[in-house]
């Protein structure tokens, strides 16, 4: 077993590789003058059982095509198998044609790694379960929830509500709950642009509750801000978010910052900045990457990651 990564996450691959008890290979990426990307795997990886990290995001398109040919590299020299491995998988967004004239990008990037030649994919809070549909290779789809759950539990924040932002989120509001034996509320909101959200009613009793916005990723914080404004409104006792992946424009750390929320609770699936101004704590998957990676090579199951401790 060999992990190799690339530029978008490589603290992370770092811990990764740590908890799995490896080092990473060494791999050359460069630029030539005109901006294509060189990669050259420096070790030898013939018959290797190889797994490639890399966060597609921030800058997707550059990230996406230096795993791209990570993954060919990998090929022709002679890796047994190719597990790419995406903490954050980039496009998920577009994973149906909901309007005339448009791609299902996340299908897309399915065809471009599979074509690439990855054998199997292992990525974490997919934006939608059914991207795992759009794969004819094996997928591996881990959640974070069992160490933001763990976080949470150690708060011990009596009179707990976990709110959905929108319709959408539903499902995994309604995980959370059971995991954190919490109430659950529900906000509706009309999207009026890709930044701007309004949110216009709340399903659920809040007056005097803790309160937590869960959603798998934020990155201009419109709807998890719209939603905090009405839950104060309502008169919740204290509001906290965790989202699995925050991807957070200047414009999103300024929402935050002018927000209602006490505290963002958020993973190192794509990297973080600095926080000085606001109350963000950043848990670690590397762990459960790494386990899952272990697992992968030595032919067991993944299921158990899936199970949060009391």
């Amino acid at each position: 077993m060999k992990i190799i990564s690339g530029t978008g996450h490589r603290a992370l691959a770092e811990r990764i590789a740590s908890a799995a008890g490896v080092d990473l290979c060494e791999v050359d990426i460069t630029r030539f003058p005109d901006g294509e990307i060189f990669v050259k795997i420096v070790d030898n990886v013939r018959g290797d059982d190889l797994f490639i990290v890399q966060s597609v995001s921030i800058e997707p398109n550059n990230y996406l095509m230096e795993l791209l040919i990570m993954i060919d590299a990998a090929k022709r020299a002679s890796a047994d198998r190719i597990t790419a491995v995406l903490p954050y998988y980039g496009y998920a967004r577009q994973d149906r044609k909901d309007q005339p004239r448009v791609p299902i990008t996340a299908k897309l990037v399915a065809t471009l790694l599979e074509a690439a030649g990855a054998d199997r994919v292992l990525c974490c809070d997919l934006h939608a379960q059914q991207i795992q549909g759009f794969f004819e290779v094996p997928v591996d789809h881990l959640y974070a929830s069992p160490v933001i759950v763990k976080y949470l539990r150690s708060l011990e924040l009596d009179d707990l509500v976990v709110v959905s932002p929108d319709a959408g989120g539903l499902k995994m509001a309604d995980a959370y709950s059971k995991l954190l034996g919490a109430g659950i509320a529900l906000v509706g909101k009309q999207r009026k642009s890709a930044e701007d959200v309004e949110a216009n009613h709340l399903v659920g009793e809040v007056e005097g509750r803790n309160t937590l916005l869960v959603d798998d990723m934020t990155s201009t914080a419109g709807t998890l801000t719209a939603a905090a404004k009405l839950l104060k409104k309502a008169g919740a006792k204290s509001i906290r978010a965790a989202v699995s992946h925050s991807l957070l424009t200047q414009k999103g750390i300024d929402r935050l910052i002018n927000s209602p929320i006490d505290e963002l609770v958020t993973t190192d699936t794509v990297p973080q900045r600095e926080w000085s101004d606001f109350n963000v704590t950043v848990l670690s998957v590397a762990d459960i990457l790494a386990e899952a990676i272990c697992r992968i090579h030595n032919d067991q199951s993944v299921s158990s990651l899936f199970r949060v401790d009391n």
